[in-house]
């Protein structure tokens, strides 16, 4: 039996899938599936508009094995009761980053970059013209935020881009708050990978993600002290005004 979907949800993918035009007739989109709540909920709404959306495209989801003896099993008979193509692809990124990452260095953004490669690479190889990641509302401000505080950018995360590679890589959960993801689970006891999986919760890392924490437990505090944080900053982000900073490619004068 498939999953209920909130239909605030749908309607919010489904408005954005209209507006940024994230998947078309004949598309084929490769979905990159951690077995989180968030690519579990997406994988779903994806085998829920292959059925009900008014125009076809294929999807598969794919799995990263990091090489650190996790156990998908589970991962793939969830997809099998959703109907959903499934397809693991082993790797060693869980060696490679302790190989080669730099001392103190970031293990998520290392870890992103060798995932998002293997992904590339299988949507390369099978002709798939698009890459969907579960990236949520709450994941583009936290990028805002850790950008503008880390980084010296104002920076975040499209709806949509084109990779060097040729490929369009879209996120049909941008417009979505991670609350949803957590409702999706929870609300239907749907098992999710666990942290062990991940390889920058490992016992040996000496760089735990405390920034996006840090980042996260800001936000929060935002939040409760105004309610319609979240809805102001996804205004914001459709109203750039570039020309009121002082980048000197946007200036008016």
């Amino acid at each position: 039996m498939a999953y209920e979907i909130s239909k605030k949800v749908l309607h919010i993918v489904g408005k954005t899938n209209a507006t940024y035009k994230l998947i078309e007739e004949g598309d084929k989109v490769l979905l990159g599936l951690s077995g989180g709540k968030d690519s579990i909920m997406l994988a779903c709404i994806l085998a829920r508009m292959q059925k009900h959306a008014p125009f076809k495209f294929d999807f598969k989801a794919v799995t990263v094995h990091y090489g650190l003896g996790e156990d998908l099993k589970w991962l793939s008979d969830l997809c099998q009761e959703q109907g959903i193509a499934h397809e693991i692809i082993y790797t060693q990124i869980a060696a490679t980053i302790n190989e080669k990452r730099r001392e103190k260095s970031s293990f998520c953004s290392f870890c992103s970059r060798l995932r998002r490669g293997t992904l590339y690479s299988k949507a390369l190889e099978e002709g798939y013209n698009k890459v969907a990641i579960a990236h949520h509302l709450d994941d583009a401000v936290e990028s805002f935020f850790m950008n503008f505080t880390y980084n010296g950018s104002l920076r975040s995360m499209p709806p949509i881009y084109r990779a060097e590679n040729g490929l369009l890589v879209i996120r049909p959960l941008i417009k979505v708050r991670e609350a949803s993801s957590i409702h999706f689970v929870t609300s239907q006891n749907i098992p999710v990978a666990p942290d062990c999986n991940c390889p920058a919760k490992q016992p040996t890392s000496d760089k735990p993600p405390i920034a996006r924490l840090a980042t996260k437990n800001f936000l929060k505090e935002m939040q409760n002290l105004h309610p319609h944080f979240f809805d102001s900053l996804e205004n914001a982000f459709n109203n750039v005004q570039a020309n009121s900073f002082s980048d000197s490619k946007y200036l008016d004068a």
